[in-house]
């Protein structure tokens, strides 16, 4: 079960991005992070009565899920911005397939979680994937500065530790639901206070601006609180790899969806290698 949850909330992450590329046609990436995050936080905020369940509430836990919600996705959201406006989006998804490497480092210095080799072999080949579908040398910026780096680099060890930290948090208080709602809540005070804070003049959003990130959020939501279920029942090494595979549903859905966009032979390939690395993962996991 938590593996077809991993794979629903990788599905949700990648359609999500799709969604939020549209909407990104009419607003500005802050701006619309400070739509799409508190969009979810109320869908979370509505469901609660009917979903929340408080018995063997933890304060530690409820503490780490708070102190989720400031690195991620708030400071994700924005370190990944920052990586567009410095190195593009080719870089930055490239760069961010490395996530699973970071979760399986942080599960077994934080948790003394035992990494298997087949989730190393695994999460690397899905790094391996994504830099095969992300990579396109033309569409690099011109200026490229190492340093720059830094900033997809960020964004790659917050979401690899942030999974770990709320599966620490899950094993105190197993309330997948409440991670979520703990979590999203300090996210969106993050974000649309720093979209408020320094405030330029921007592009006002519009009927299709609050439709495109709404959808976005809803879809981040979902992905989020499946793959914070995957979490509570499953190990680290099994979950990171599988949901760090979204980008390839993104290149599905972008070439069925957004014109220009084209399935070539190294996406195919980087598609090959990404399933190929998750098949791996599964049977192993299964077999053992």
């Amino acid at each position: 079960m938590a593996i077809v949850l991993a794979v629903l909330s990788s599905m949700c992450f990648g359609i999500a991005l799709v969604t939020g590329r549209v909407g990104l046609r009419t607003l500005d990436a802050r701006s619309g992070a400070a739509i799409s995050i508190p969009t979810a936080t109320v869908v979370f905020a509505v469901a609660s009565p009917f979903v929340l369940e408080l018995t063997g509430f933890n304060v530690a836990a409820a503490l780490l899920f708070a102190v989720v919600g400031l690195f991620f996705p708030a400071l994700v959201t924005i370190l990944t911005f920052r990586s567009n406006e410095q190195l593009g989006p080719t870089v930055t998804s490239a760069v961010s397939g490395t996530a699973p490497l970071f979760a399986l480092l942080a599960a077994g210095l934080l948790l003394d979680e035992r990494i298997p080799t087949q989730a190393v072999a695994a999460a690397t080949g899905v790094a391996i994937g994504i830099g095969l579908l992300s990579w396109n040398p033309s569409a690099m910026r011109p200026g490229f500065v190492g340093w720059s780096l830094l900033w997809p680099i960020a964004g790659a060890v917050v979401r690899g530790v942030v999974q770990v930290v709320v599966k620490a948090g899950l094993l105190l208080w197993p309330n997948p639901f409440a991670a979520g709602l703990i979590g999203y809540a300090v996210s969106s005070a993050t974000v649309v206070a720093a979209d408020r804070f320094g405030r330029q003049e921007r592009r006002k959003p519009t009927k299709q601006s609050f439709i495109w990130f709404g959808v976005t959020g809803v879809l981040n939501g979902g992905a989020v609180l499946l793959m914070y279920a995957a979490l509570s029942t499953a190990a680290v090494s099994i979950v990171a790899p599988i949901v760090a595979a979204y980008p390839l549903i993104t290149a599905i859905v972008s070439a069925i969806i957004l014109r220009g966009e084209v399935l070539t032979a190294r996406t195919f390939a980087g598609a090959v290698v990404t399933v190929a690395a998750i098949v791996y993962l599964v049977v192993s996991t299964t077999g053992a």
